[in-house]
């Protein structure tokens, strides 16, 4: 189990090192972790220490990434992972995220997507573009569990990265 906590270097960021929003939520810390990273960007594998050269080291080649957010942190550390040629699966269930507004163009409202749109987006262009393969939580289960997971198992261990900052739930960022 990796657990990923998001140190924002932005001074006014819920997710500064030190302020509540840091903190793990209540259920993660209840969870053993084999290892923590800390980072300052979306992405697991841009902190410390070096989560790629982890999981090589002990021959994992598969890894889970659920947690917070599924457009943010869970999709841009499952590209990577995949670009760094590890074996993705996201678990979509396991994963949540917050409506989000982006610009207004040509004079026109805000562009705006729910939560569930951008997990549908998120699920989409991972998995069809073949960055990892989406799939739910009674899939990983079984794979852990040694059972096939949908569209065959990965032939390698398996590590658990868990993007999870307690703020995160409210739907700040930083």
């Amino acid at each position: 189990m990796v657990k990923v906590r998001h140190d924002s270097a932005h001074p006014l960021s819920t997710l500064r090192a030190g302020s509540l929003g840091n903190r793990f939520m209540a259920e993660v810390l209840e969870l053993r972790e084999d290892l923590l990273v800390t980072k300052t960007v979306n992405s697991s594998f841009l902190g410390t220490p070096d989560l790629a050269r982890w999981l090589r080291s002990r021959s994992l080649g598969t890894i889970v990434v659920a947690g917070i957010q599924t457009n943010l942190c869970v999709e841009t550390t499952a590209r990577m992972g995949g670009n760094l040629g590890f074996e993705v699966l996201v678990p979509l269930d396991a994963t949540t995220t917050f409506d989000l507004e982006g610009p207004a163009l040509a004079g026109g409202p805000p562009l705006r997507l729910t939560a569930e749109e951008l997990m549908t987006a998120t699920a989409v262009n991972l998995h069809g573009d073949g960055f990892a393969r989406v799939t739910d939580t009674a899939d990983i289960l079984k794979h852990l569990a040694g059972k096939p997971v949908r569209e065959a198992a990965p032939a390698t261990p398996t590590a658990m990265v868990l993007p999870a900052n307690a703020n995160e739930t409210a739907g700040f960022g930083g």
